[in-house]
C-alpha cells in the first residue's frame, strides 16, 4: 500500500499512482498535506490504504476530472457531432445517417468534415480518417 502525502497536486504524479498501484491491487491513497491536521480524517485514511482500499483528496479527484475533460479527444464536438460519429462508429454510412437524422447528405458531410477536423486527421491517403474517428470515439 501506498499513500502520498503532497503539498499541492500534481496531476500527472496522482495518474502514474494509480495507474501502477491501483492496478496491483494494493491500497493507494493520494493526499494534501493539509488533511494530515484533521487526525481522524488522517489516521481513518490510513487504514483504508493500509486494507487495501482507495483515499483520494477531494482536491485530487476534482483536477483528474478536469484533466480527462480537458484531453478528451471528443470534447471539441458538438452533440450532433458527436451523434453522427456514434452512428459512423455502428457501421453507417453518410446516406444512412442522414435518413436516420433526417437531415441531408450535404449536411452529414459537413459534420463528418468537422469531426475529422477537429480530431486533427488531415486528409492524406496513408490514413483511414473515418476508422481513426471511430476508434477515437470507442477510447473515449
Amino acid at each position: 500500500p501506498v499513500l502520498v502525502l503532497s503539498q499541492y497536486v500534481e496531476v500527472s504524479y496522482a495518474d502514474d499512482l494509480l495507474a501502477t498501484t491501483g492496478s496491483a491491487g494494493g491500497g493507494v491513497g493520494y493526499l494534501l498535506k493539509d488533511r494530515v491536521a484533521a487526525i481522524d480524517e488522517f489516521l481513518d485514511a490510513l487504514d483504508r490504504v493500509a486494507a487495501g482500499g482507495t483515499v483520494l483528496d477531494p482536491e485530487v479527484v476534482g483536477q483528474l476530472f478536469a484533466r480527462r475533460r480537458r484531453d478528451d479527444p471528443l470534447g471539441a464536438l458538438t452533440p450532433r457531432e458527436r451523434e453522427v460519429l456514434a452512428l459512423m462508429a455502428e457501421g453507417h454510412t453518410n446516406t444512412a445517417i442522414a435518413r436516420i437524422l433526417f437531415v441531408s447528405d450535404g449536411a452529414v458531410e459537413k459534420h463528418v468534415r468537422n469531426i475529422f477536423t477537429k480530431l486533427h486527421l488531415p486528409p492524406d491517403t496513408d490514413r483511414h480518417r473515418r476508422v481513426h474517428a471511430v476508434l477515437a470515439y470507442l477510447r473515449s
